[in-house]
């Protein structure tokens, strides 16, 4: 696994383009992604958290636009997004169909798991790619978060290495599939 530097996140953007898995400080934790287009990054994802395929995978966005592009918007997701976007809350809702996403990323249901991301790191990396970027937890499947880099057993084709994060609770959960629902209390508290 390659280690850069938070200043060299160029690299990681070329590493993205080219179907490759890297780890990535989030606003919460390190973040195991990839790109949320390209089926090979995918499924190298969830091979590398040994993670079952009916779990689909959470993408972050750098902007409510681009989240706008992937989600069904109805009044709620307008809410939520003018209130909680950018940050630590993600939403699941009806994916529009309207761009392409891997499979893995969609559920069988037909909804996605989006969050606009405040992180400078992850933020970077979606906006550059121009697409999603898959960022889930850069851990095995059902095995706590990682803050520590040095503490990453999970192996990617890069690391960003971002030192020690600092030891933030999850990101809030809610579906807006049909009525608003928390499906996980984390950092961002819904009123």
């Amino acid at each position: 696994m390659k280690v850069i530097d938070q200043k060299n996140l160029t690299e990681a953007v070329e590493a993205l383009e080219n179907g490759q898995t890297i780890i990535f400080p989030t606003e919460t934790s390190y973040g195991l992604g990839g790109d949320a287009t390209n089926q090979e990054a995918v499924d190298k994802i969830f091979k590398i958290k040994g993670r079952k395929s009916d779990k689909p995978l959470l993408v972050v966005v750098p902007s409510i636009e681009m989240a706008r592009e992937y989600l069904v918007w109805n009044k709620t997701v307008e809410h939520i997004a003018n209130s909680y976007w950018p940050g630590a809350l993600t939403v699941v809702g009806e994916w529009n169909k309207k761009e392409k996403l891997a499979s893995g990323i969609v559920s069988a249901n037909g909804t996605i798991a989006v969050r606009v991301t405040n992180h400078p790191v992850a933020k970077f990396l979606s906006e550059k790619l121009g697409r999603p970027v898959v960022a889930t937890s850069a851990n095995l499947a059902d095995a706590g978060d990682i803050y520590d880099s040095k503490k990453i057993s999970v192996k990617s084709d890069i690391l960003i290495d971002g030192g020690v994060l600092p030891h933030n609770p999850p990101t809030t959960i809610v579906s807006v599939v049909k009525n608003l629902q928390i499906l996980r209390q984390g950092q961002i508290k819904i009123l």
